[in-house]
């Protein structure tokens, strides 16, 4: 599970084999006090102003937990964790020697193709049940297909090619959001993707979604020893996490089914948002909602790769396969 902090002035110690949390809740002026094994966690999550005692630090990465703290937008902001590296450092070679070869153009390929089917997949359940919308969605459907068979063929070496997968997986991104656009309710329609702040409820809470999946995309990479800043697609720049960005392309899909099936569902309210001067942000009520529908979508069990595991671990298995094939190669 993730330990999530989101109220102000909240208290994070160790207490024997637990963390205890103090807390006042908003409104209230007890203050209520809870614990929780240290091996029922696997990350802290801190989205607001809170303290933390160094015995809380250790033993959270005595235990592998790593604490992410989140700005307003749902962004990463900074990450405590162990000093030691994950794995290899022959992965971190092998990564620097295939980024821009013709089998760094076929990593790149499949991440996005990837991204592609289980967009194709998501709007194909959608237009299930939305008869009177089935027609639209079966072009846009076609759209994305197009795209992503255009991916596939192309041949070379990374270096030659990135120009293309980006304009095309441009081009893909408009498709899939104009169709998901297409099957809002009407007071939630939007125009595009915007970030930062968002201009609308679903980007709003769609770029928090994704703060905290890059949060869990970079921690695979640290765990299977890959190097979050030697990037493939996106390419290097000042402190610039390349890779994760690269990764992440595979399971946004986790929060975007997330996101759309709040709002179809009818689960968000107008007051889950608070108006900025050229956008919104999510509030405290907002932040909530999204966080624990994304905790019930990562703890989902599926199928991966011959093995029953939750959706969540996906990520840490894709990594390792990919650390694996790195070195095979």
């Amino acid at each position: 599970m993730q330990l999530v902090i989101n109220t102000y002035g909240s208290y994070l110690r160790k207490n024997g084999d637990c963390f205890l949390i103090k807390y006042i809740p908003d409104g209230a002026s007890e203050e209520k006090v809870f614990e929780v094994s240290a091996r029922k966690v696997d990350s802290i999550m801190i989205t607001t102003s809170a303290y933390l005692s160094t015995d809380a630090i250790k033993f959270a990465m005595d235990n592998n937990i790593d604490i992410i703290f989140l700005d307003k937008f749902g962004n990463p902001y900074g990450r405590v964790w162990h000093s030691k590296l994950g794995s290899t450092t022959l992965i971190r070679r092998c990564q620097l020697e295939i980024a821009e070869t013709e089998k760094g153009l076929d990593l790149a390929k499949e991440w996005i193709m990837t991204k592609f089917s289980n967009q194709i997949e998501l709007l194909d359940r959608l237009k299930n049940s939305r008869e009177e919308k089935e027609k639209e969605i079966v072009r846009y459907i076609l759209m994305l297909k197009e795209l992503r068979e255009k991916i596939n063929n192309l041949t070379g070496s990374l270096e030659e090619k990135r120009g293309s997968i980006m304009g095309l997986e441009g081009s893909g991104g408009k498709v899939y959001f104009d169709a998901i656009n297409f099957v809002m309710p009407e007071r939630f329609k939007f125009a595009g993707r915007s970030r930062q702040p968002a201009k609308d409820e679903f980007n709003c809470m769609l770029n928090y979604g994704y703060g905290v999946l890059y949060s869990l995309v970079e921690k695979g990479c640290l765990i299977a020893g890959l190097d979050p800043y030697i990037g493939f697609v996106h390419t290097d720049n000042y402190n610039k996490k390349s890779l994760v960005f690269d990764l992440i392309e595979m399971f946004r899909i986790l929060v975007d089914k997330t996101v759309v099936y709040l709002f179809s569902q009818r689960q968000v309210k107008k007051e889950y948002f608070d108006r900025l001067k050229n956008g919104l942000t999510l509030n405290k009520e907002g932040k909530k909602v999204v966080i624990e529908a994304l905790n019930k979508t990562f703890d989902k069990g599926v199928r991966y790769r011959g093995r029953n595991i939750k959706n969540k671990d996906i990520i840490q298995f894709e990594c390792h396969h990919i650390a694996n094939n790195l070195i095979k190669d």
